[in-house]
């Protein structure tokens, strides 16, 4: 094979590619659901309209979603996954930013606590627990590693063989002597 056929393979190559990766980008709908290139995922439908919000933190799949309008907070974290094991349900934050064709007049913060939902015997009314997404919305799920039993454990094991290490070595050098 010369140079020259080995050019034009690779050339046809990227071009094809390229235009696969356009086609990619413009479907919408039920075929491309998962759309995840860099953190961004698209759940939005052909027909309807769509808006772009985000998720960060503590969540299994953050980053930048497209999804129909009137979809709701719970929507979106089903998206995204579910929050990890990590994520401090108590505190999820929806920052709402300022938008004058929305009449959102100013930026917005809502803090919202799902931790009954998962962990109370008595789930607390709340309204507004549920609310429906805006253009632009952006949900935090702040967290913290969190150490179990087994994290612990580990720990406590690698200190324990350094200085039983550090104490055979010393009664090995005070025998010798």
């Amino acid at each position: 094979m010369n140079k020259i056929s080995f050019f034009l393979i690779t050339l046809s190559f990227f071009i094809i590619s390229g235009i696969t990766q356009a086609q990619d980008k413009e479907r919408v709908g039920m075929n491309q659901v998962f759309s995840q290139q860099g953190g961004f995922y698209n759940y939005g439908e052909k027909d309807k309209v769509n808006i772009e919000v985000s998720i960060w933190g503590y969540v299994k799949y953050p980053g930048k979603y497209i999804i129909p309008q009137g979809s709701t907070l719970v929507d979106l974290v089903s998206y995204a996954g579910g929050p990890v094991v990590d994520a401090k349900l108590e505190n999820i934050r929806l920052f709402r930013p300022k938008n004058d064709t929305l009449n959102i007049t100013k930026d917005e913060m809502m803090v919202f606590d799902y931790n009954d939902v998962f962990w109370g015997e008595k789930v607390v009314q709340n309204y507004k627990r549920n609310i429906s997404l805006k253009p632009n919305d952006i949900i935090v799920f702040p967290g913290e590693p969190r150490m179990f039993f087994k994290d612990n454990l580990s720990i406590v094991v690698s200190v324990a063989s350094v200085l039983l290490s550090l104490a055979i070595l010393v009664i090995s050098i005070t025998r010798k002597n």
